[in-house]
């Protein structure tokens, strides 16, 4: 009796609803873990309140002398919106994560003394071998509650979004049998609930309720162009009433829809993973209605709670079921009624193929990885790798990571350095790795089904692809959403796409180990670096990047309208102190594109042009080169000046089709500066297209 009494005046403090009652399932998984009967995985939809379950039972055991709970948690939305509930209902709760490090002394004093009840942590903690000798092993005999939140990331399903999610099944599996542990998840289907329970134990007891959610209308529209998505988004968006999420696949999109819809005068801003400092600020401003939506990567996914959240609109389709239910999943927790609304287009595929593509290492990369450490008497950190190896920073890292997962490891790390061990890859890795990239294509083939649905059968797809019952499903309460487009809102927003502009930030240092043939290393003299760029979009984007990718491989020149618009970027822009000539980056594989762009831009301009560089011999392209170092010394030695003095002495504009690395910008600019040149100031048609990580 105590137990139910105690736990509903936890519910109604935490809720701050004095009338607040339990859910189907919500005491009895309480009462099951405070009561230790076995581990306990709960699966119920998102605004079922599983941390009320997790928060009421540690709030119970400590208050009968249990140790602290240990919170396993993905994402730092989540953890900032749980400390807060937790902290409502009076449980004294401190996360351990990358961007607290100025807490973390103070945060496991706490811990010795016994006065945090639950310690929240990312999977990251537990493969770092200060947290698990310094924090986790002086509280590993005394934790009384073991949580797992958004436990399908242990399954192969979770893999490629949080892969150290792994870690936790050898962590578990080294735990008293008699240890509480509970799981906590939306999206399991079968398949994950069979992963979760071979991880989890045989005596794994399972909470399972309804998956539907009556309050979302669903809906989708397919707009193939970003133009047309983007009109929808203006129109609708300020139409619709309360305020939500918008999600885009990559940060470049998220920010283009942001800037977008505040040029059209609506209250939103971007939350990606590069937001920074800002990131709880925006949650704040969201979960307060300072803003009218928040345009958000999956770091704003999981977890997130505002409960009177009226729409979630994706610009692009997710990649699987799972990622989607995650996240339509935000809205109308605590409305009567809600949209989710998923605009598809056509960039999609590209974008959910290269995350299917780069989720695990080839054989080759591996091989390379390995070589390169074995070719190492002390092992190789990173940087050093990257030096011998032509694979990008965020290759190596992942192979990296991954090897490191494994059980037994090939690797081990030791300070900086990466060694290897007496262990072989096992073969499984590969066979995991088909396993999963077959999934993912059957999920991105379920989603471009899902899509295609008539309005009225979405939210039953959903339930019946997550192994749920379909039977309580009802038609939606909100009417469908207008699925056409303003042509007016249409053409403005192809103004939009094609007059951004994109910054080229200067190299201020050489590369580590120099460029030997240029004979220069270190700190590039401020009066031999190029000053800040411009490129006119990103190489293939919805802009001008497919009009830049047409001329340089199927017209071989650039239209006039590109000369129209780099010369108008110029006039916006107004380099000071102004060019007073023209220049090219000079190509051997193209000899004509870039000269004859540029001297129409010149023409243009009403400045001379000259061909003062030359490219001394053939090279491989930079594209080829997959790290900044194999880049800088694919430059080493390749460019000189083709005149005994320059023609002209002033500041300079100097053009270029594509920039990816900068060091062919920077090394041009440093031979035009050392010979007398005034300011070089870089133009570019284009930034490289982000192959190698769109977002």
């Amino acid at each position: 009796m105590y137990i139910s009494t105690r736990a509903l005046e936890l519910l109604r403090t935490g809720s701050g609803n004095p009338a607040a009652t339990f859910r189907d399932g919500q005491e009895d998984a309480i009462r099951h873990i405070v009561e230790g009967r076995s581990r306990l995985l709960v699966v119920q939809k998102t605004g079922w309140g599983k941390s009320f379950v997790y928060f009421i039972a540690t709030k119970l055991l400590r208050e009968a002398g249990s140790g602290p709970a240990l919170l396993i948690s993905p994402l730092l939305a989540l953890m900032r919106n749980q400390i807060e509930a937790a902290q409502r209902m009076g449980l004294r709760a401190a996360t351990i994560n990358s961007n607290n490090v100025n807490d973390w002394s103070n945060v496991e004093a706490q811990l010795a003394r016994n006065e945090i009840d639950i310690l929240l942590i990312s999977p990251e903690r537990l493969a770092n071998e200060r947290f698990r000798t310094q924090v986790l092993s002086g509280i590993a005999a005394r934790i009384g509650l073991l949580v797992v939140d958004e436990a399908h990331c242990i399954s192969d399903w979770g893999h490629d979004f949080r892969p150290h999610y792994r870690l936790l099944e050898r962590i578990i599996q080294s735990l008293p049998a008699n240890l509480r542990l509970l799981a906590t998840t939306a999206t399991a289907n079968n398949r994950v609930m069979d992963d979760l329970t071979a991880t989890l134990g045989p005596n794994l007891a399972i909470s399972r309720g309804d998956l539907n959610r009556a309050s979302l209308s669903l809906q989708t529209i397919r707009l193939p162009s970003q133009a047309e998505r983007l009109a929808w988004l203006a129109e609708q968006v300020a139409a619709l009433p309360g305020h939500g999420i918008i999600y885009a696949l990559t940060v470049r999109d998220a920010n283009l829809v942001a800037d977008w819809l505040k040029s059209r005068g609506l209250n939103v801003e971007a939350y990606t993973g590069e937001t920074g400092p800002r990131r709880e600020e925006l949650e704040q401003a969201l979960l307060t209605n300072q803003v009218k939506a928040l345009v958000a990567t999956t770091a704003l996914g999981m977890g997130f709670d505002k409960p009177d959240l009226a729409f979630v609109i994706h610009y692009q389709m997710p990649g699987s079921v799972v990622a989607y239910y995650q996240q339509v999943g935000r809205a109308g927790r605590a409305l009567d009624s809600a949209y989710g609304v998923l605009l598809s287009g056509e960039e999609e595929t590209a974008i959910t193929n290269w995350f299917i593509r780069t989720a695990f290492p080839t054989r080759a990369e591996v091989a390379m990885v390995l070589e390169a450490i074995r070719s190492s008497q002390h092992g190789l950190s990173v940087p050093e790798i990257l030096g011998r190896v032509n694979l990008s920073q965020g290759r190596v890292t992942k192979t990296i990571d991954l090897l490191a997962l494994e059980s037994p490891a090939p690797i081990a790390q030791d300070g900086s350095k990466w060694q290897l061990t007496a262990a072989d890859l096992s073969e499984a890795f590969w066979q995991r790795a088909e396993r999963l990239t077959t999934l993912r294509r059957a999920e991105q083939r379920q989603m471009a089904d899902y899509v295609k649905l008539p309005f009225g059968q979405h939210m039953a797809f959903l339930v019946q692809a997550l192994d749920g019952d379909v039977s309580a499903v009802r038609p939606p309460t909100l009417p469908a959403l207008p699925a056409t487009v303003n042509p007016a809102l249409a053409q403005a927003a192809v103004a939009f796409l094609r007059r951004t502009s994109l910054p080229i930030e200067p190299r201020k240092l050489w590369p580590a180990y120099g460029l030997p043939q240029f004979q220069v290393k270190g700190r590039i003299a401020p009066e031999h670096q190029a000053q800040p760029g411009k490129a006119l979009c990103v190489w293939g984007d919805a802009g001008w990047g497919g009009l830049v990718r047409q001329g340089k491989y199927q017209q071989h020149r650039f239209a006039d309208d590109l000369v129209a618009a780099c010369a108008n970027m110029v006039a916006q822009w107004q380099p000071q102190p102004a060019p007073t000539w023209v220049t090219c980056v000079p190509s051997l594989r193209h000899p004509d594109l870039v000269p004859d762009f540029a001297q129409r831009l010149a023409t243009a301009l009403g400045l001379p042009f000259h061909v003062v560089l030359a490219k001394t011999d053939h090279r491989p392209e930079q594209k080829a080169m997959a790290n900044s170092t194999q880049q800088a010394r694919n430059v080493d030695g390749s460019l000189a000046l083709c005149v005994h003095r320059l023609p002209r002495r002033g500041p300079v504009l100097l053009v270029d089709d594509m920039v990816g690395s900068r060091w062919t910008l920077t090394v041009c600019a440093w031979l035009l500066r050392s010979s007398g040149s005034g300011e070089v100031w870089p133009l570019a048609l284009s930034l490289a297209g982000q192959e190698e990580d769109p977002t």
